[in-house]
């Protein structure tokens, strides 16, 4: 096989994972992912049919070639079409580019359009969806309506007006510093509400680090009454603690643990007891498990994955669950670190630090007793054995590896 077939017969494993039947020519019924389909004066490696539509191409390319500069051919296909076909739109409105081990992905109606790369396919339920919808996710949220600010503390205004900013930009991350005390979860269940309400997101994941917090999380999007609706939260929207049964369908709102969703998606068991800890302190226990396609829980699951106490989950092998999902990642912490700042692009939209919270009465004021330690006095290290990303420079394809040697 040369690389491109290879290629190919990895991209249509994937597409077949996601719940295409992938046809040559030939065999068209045009329900399906076609092989070299001819638009315009060329071939589209792929043109992907829903309801004997087309809606979109493919573009396959050898491992380990940059797909950034690929989406321009794919572009050229969009607009080629024969004119015995009825478009969904014209042009096509999806574009995905390939090569087996990336996949990136670009919507023509989105408000800022550019690729993301992704995981997996989409399902052809969800281009369905979407293909119905007339807009997609990143225009609606363009086009907010105001925020009702009764009952809103000044910084979680901030917060949730920063956070919307960010995601009418179509930023893919955005970091909120706020205190202890200063009402991140409220602030959470607010933009959780206009999300769903306003941008008609159908999915919202948020994500702690142990059962305990779960539990509160849950109480308080119970307790939660959106302004001006006079009802709870929960009589408008479903809300879901995951547990060992799997994900509810009907689930708008999903609280677990990280590792939880990591289990499900490993295909590994979890006993709930195991959720009592912080998943950060479990990091270096065993090897991780490669997260492959989860056809329980595919990468389009959730539209906004929410992490609270973000500095702690997003290393090592907890990394995968956020790299899985095509999703927003909004992080949420009282003492973001340095590599808190990395991982979410320095796109720091909040900030309500401790100091503030004393003069607004929020908190009070502490004693501080300076204290020496060997982190403070000589710097730290990435110990061996612990979990880190790493993408091959010639393949593209991205892993998860324990450190063999301890990194200063």
């Amino acid at each position: 096989m040369t690389p491109e077939q290879r290629a190919r017969s990895e991209i249509d494993r994937q597409l077949n994972a996601a719940g295409w039947v992938v046809q040559d020519r030939d065999q068209t019924n045009l329900g399906v992912a076609v092989r070299e389909f001819p638009l315009g004066r060329d071939e589209a490696d792929y043109a992907l049919f829903i309801d004997r539509r087309p809606c979109g191409v493919i573009e396959a390319k050898p491992e380990g070639v940059t797909l950034s500069g690929v989406a321009e051919q794919a572009e050229a296909y969009q607009h080629a079409l024969p004119e015995h076909l009825d478009p969904w739109t014209d042009p096509l409105r999806f574009d995905y580019e390939a090569s087996g081990s990336e996949i990136l992905f670009g919507d023509h109606a989105d408000a800022h359009r550019r690729s993301r790369r992704i995981f997996g396919f989409h399902r052809p339920e969800t281009l369905h969806a979407w293909l119905k919808a007339g807009t997609s996710l990143r225009a609606r949220l363009a086009d907010m309506p105001p925020l009702v600010i009764d009952g809103l503390r000044a910084c979680q205004i901030e917060a949730i007006g920063g956070l919307e900013a960010s995601l009418a930009q179509a930023r893919p991350r955005a970091l909120v510093q706020m205190t202890m005390g200063a009402g991140k979860t409220f602030t959470a269940a607010t933009l959780a509400y206009r999300l769903l309400a306003h941008a008609g997101a159908s999915r919202i994941l948020f994500l702690v680090d142990r059962n305990n917090l779960g539990r509160q999380t849950l109480k308080e999007f119970q307790a939660y009454r959106p302004p001006g609706t006079g009802r709870l939260f929960t009589a408008l929207y479903n809300v879901q603690r995951l547990g060992p049964a799997g994900l509810d369908g009907d689930a708008e709102v999903v609280i677990s643990t990280i590792q939880r969703v990591y289990a499900q998606l490993a295909g590994k068991e979890l006993a709930e007891e195991d959720e009592e800890s912080s998943a950060y302190d479990s990091e270096t226990e065993g090897a991780p498990v490669p997260i492959a396609y989860s056809k329980r829980m595919p990468p389009e699951t959730f539209d906004i994955v929410i992490v609270d106490e973000c500095h702690r989950s997003i290393y090592g092998r907890w990394r995968q669950v956020l790299d899985y999902f095509d999703a927003f990642v909004i992080g949420l912490t009282a003492t973001p670190s340095a590599h808190t700042f990395g991982y979410f692009q320095k796109n720091f939209v909040a900030e309500y630090p401790y100091e503030r919270s004393v003069v607004d009465g929020v908190n009070v004021p502490y004693e501080v007793f300076r204290i020496r330690t060997e982190i403070g006095e000589r710097g730290s290290s990435i110990k061996a054995g612990f979990t880190v990303p790493k993408r091959d420079r010639h393949t593209r394809r991205q892993r998860y590896e324990e450190l063999t040697d301890t990194f200063v």
